[in-house]
C-alpha cells in the first residue's frame, strides 16, 4: 500500500499507534468532508481559517475571493498546511484527565499554485460544490464570467501528509473501573434536516431529487 514518507514535519509522535500515512486511508477521510482549516502567517500572527474545499487525486483545491487575505497570502509564502477533522464521539471517563474524544483527521503539507484559466477554474468550482452535495452543480444557472474574474482559485498539491484516529472506548486507571461512576462513548454525527426552501418561487417547487436524495443518505 502507498504511503507518505515520514519526516520530522509530518512524523506522528504522541499516540503514534493512532498514526496512519497510508495514502488511501487519508484520502478516504479528506473525501468524507467538505470543510479544511488552512493555517497562515498575517502581520506576523498565526491564523486558521475554514475553507470549503474538493480533492482530486493528490490535489486539494479551496476558493474566494480575489482580495482574501489568507489565499494571498499562502500563494505568496507557496506552501502552507491543512487540516481535516470529524468528530465521531464523546469520550467520558471516570477521571477528569482520561476524557477524550473518537476522531478522524488528517493534516496536510504542500505548496500551492493560482489557477489562472477559466475552464480549469469552472471544473473545480463545480468539484467544490458538488463535494457538499453531490449533483447540486448541474441543477444551477452557469457562472458569470464577472464571477469567475473575481474568483480566486488555489491548487494545493499534497507533498506529504498523516492522520490520526481514535475508534476505541474509554482508558481508565485499572484501579478505576471498580468506582461507581458512569463511563462511556457518546457517538456524535452530523446529519441532515430536512430541506427548508428559499423564499420566492422555491416555496411552490418540488425539491430536486438530488437534494432529497442527500437529506435521505444523511438524516
Amino acid at each position: 500500500m502507498e504511503e507518505y514518507q515520514q519526516s520530522k514535519i509530518n512524523r506522528i509522535k504522541r499516540g503514534a499507534n493512532r498514526g496512519t500515512y497510508n495514502v488511501e486511508k487519508i484520502n478516504v477521510i479528506l473525501d468524507a468532508g467538505f470543510l479544511c482549516y488552512v493555517g497562515y502567517i498575517y502581520d506576523s500572527k498565526p491564523i486558521t481559517i475554514p475553507m470549503a474545499y474538493a480533492r482530486k487525486d493528490n490535489k486539494i483545491y479551496i476558493h474566494g475571493s480575489t482580495g482574501n487575505r489568507m489565499l494571498l497570502s499562502i500563494l505568496e509564502s507557496k506552501s502552507t498546511s491543512i487540516t481535516v477533522m470529524h468528530l465521531d464521539g464523546l469520550v467520558l471517563a471516570r477521571s477528569g484527565l482520561h476524557h477524550s474524544v473518537n476522531y478522524r483527521s488528517v493534516t496536510l503539507f504542500g505548496d500551492l499554485k493560482k489557477i489562472e484559466n477559466d475552464t480549469d477554474k469552472t471544473d473545480i468550482l463545480k468539484r467544490i460544490v458538488n463535494q457538499m452535495v453531490p449533483n447540486q452543480w448541474n441543477s444551477l444557472r452557469p457562472m458569470y464570467k464577472k464571477e469567475l474574474d473575481r474568483t480566486l482559485v488555489v491548487e494545493f498539491t499534497i507533498e506529504t501528509a498523516s492522520a490520526k484516529i481514535r475508534d476505541v472506548g474509554v482508558a481508565d486507571e485499572p484501579e478505576d473501573y471498580d468506582l461507581n461512576i458512569w463511563a462511556g462513548v457518546v457517538p456524535i454525527k452530523q446529519i441532515a434536516e430536512y430541506p427548508i426552501a428559499d423564499e420566492g418561487k422555491p416555496k411552490s417547487m418540488e425539491i430536486p431529487q438530488h437534494i432529497l436524495d442527500y437529506y435521505e443518505k444523511n438524516k
